[in-house]
């Protein structure tokens, strides 16, 4: 298996990865729809595709007509879509307890799935097993699969994507952390690092639900409170690399110390970590876990319903800063504590919409289930989107 392509991704101006962003985010899709919607030509259009389609990664899909059909009136219109086997991607997510890692192919369809325990959370050692897992995962790619093109993982906490450092990550314990040079010393492989929310952003952005819409929100609600940002046609980065930090406005009581080291973050109150300490705290019951906390809410023991009511509260009025700052038209509810979302969507809904100002309240709020595998998936996006648009590590 080859590491990089044999041909390099034949883009050579921005109107090139304009459309191949069209035809890998929209596609199948003609080539008039193509212009339309990126205000090209035909020509145009047609002159960026012909060398995607010689290089294979770009092929027509026969079958459709544009006009009257049944009548027989009416031209052959042949949609474009991308060749899901002419590249393949590796995706890694890092947890304190867990490596997941999964290949995709070019549309970010997942096609292998693996999972590791940690027992150690040192970089050293942390590094050692993504190399590891990456390498198995390697082994996987077959000869229906096309060459691997770069290796993305995401981390929680402050990242900064350019140089693939890891600044701040309080649940692994890292600063300054080289996990890009590192890791694709390692590998021979282009590395790219990215915060965890903002790479599930990405992959919603380029391959879910954000593909039509033109601006939403990502908040992930777990073990961390976190939020990704898509406005503007792009997903917010922050000049200093870090943005949309749900989880750390100070909305919660001063005497609550955070995972980060600073007081009334929302976290501490509304993660799913906060939430059971405060059941354990309230009902006296210091060996009950997550699962027990969420039996005893649902059965109305009114501790556990107080602290899931609290953490709506919170999450609420923390939603209806973000839309009252940004005005995203849809916030996709995400992560492993929406299992419980039942326990605070209605105090969660009130918040909102008492601390909503105006029209930002109509933004959507959609629950959309996210496992860890998914998570894995958007680092996997990220090195498609950097991929397509030429952008370090992955210059074409």
């Amino acid at each position: 298996m080859s590491k990089r392509p044999d041909r390099p991704l034949p883009i050579g101006t921005p109107a090139g990865v304009e459309v191949l962003t069209k035809i890998l985010t929209q596609g199948p899709i003609p080539r008039v729809k193509i212009a339309r919607r990126t205000g090209l030509s035909q020509a145009a259009v047609t002159k960026a595709v012909a060398p995607l389609i010689d290089a294979g990664f770009v092929t027509d899909q026969p079958g459709a007509t544009e006009g009257r059909a049944e009548l027989g009136i009416g031209r052959p219109v042949s949609p474009l879509t991308v060749v899901a086997n002419s590249v393949s991607v590796i995706g890694l997510k890092v947890t304190p307890t867990d490596l997941i890692g999964v290949t995709t192919d070019f549309k970010a369809g997942i096609r292998t799935v693996r999972h590791q325990q940690l027992t150690e959370r040192t970089p050293a050692a942390v590094i050692d097993r993504l190399a590891e897992l990456a390498h198995e995962l390697i082994a996987t790619l077959d000869d229906q699969a096309g060459p691997l093109i770069g290796i993305g993982v995401a981390v929680s906490g402050d990242v900064d994507a350019q140089h693939g450092v890891v600044r701040d990550s309080p649940f692994m314990g890292w600063r300054d952390v080289p996990v890009a040079a590192l890791l694709g010393e390692r590998l021979q492989v282009p590395v790219v690092v990215s915060n965890d929310v903002r790479a599930l952003t990405v992959a919603e952005h380029w391959f879910g639900v954000g593909v039509d819409a033109d601006s939403f929100a990502v908040v992930t609600i777990g073990s961390g409170v976190g939020c990704g940002l898509y406005i503007n046609g792009e997903v917010v980065s922050g000049a200093h690399g870090v943005s949309g930090e749900l989880g750390h406005l100070p909305l919660a009581p001063g005497d609550l110390v955070c995972t980060c080291g600073r007081r009334g973050c929302v976290e501490t109150v509304a993660s799913s970590d906060a939430i059971l300490a405060r059941v354990r705290e309230t009902t006296g019951q210091p060996d009950l876990d997550l699962s027990g906390a969420i039996q005893l809410a649902h059965e109305g023991d009114a501790h556990a319903r107080e602290a899931f009511d609290r953490a709506g509260e919170v999450i609420g009025s923390a939603l209806a800063a973000m839309v009252n700052l940004v005005g995203p038209e849809l916030v996709v509810i995400a992560g492993e504590g929406v299992a419980d979302y039942d326990l605070y969507e209605d105090r969660m809904r009130q918040a909102f919409a008492e601390h909503a100002f105006g029209a930002a309240g109509e933004a959507t709020l959609m629950l959309r289930s996210h496992t860890f595998d998914d998570w894995a998936r958007g680092a996997a996006a990220t090195v498609i989107r950097s991929y397509v648009r030429g952008e370090p590590p992955l210059h074409r």
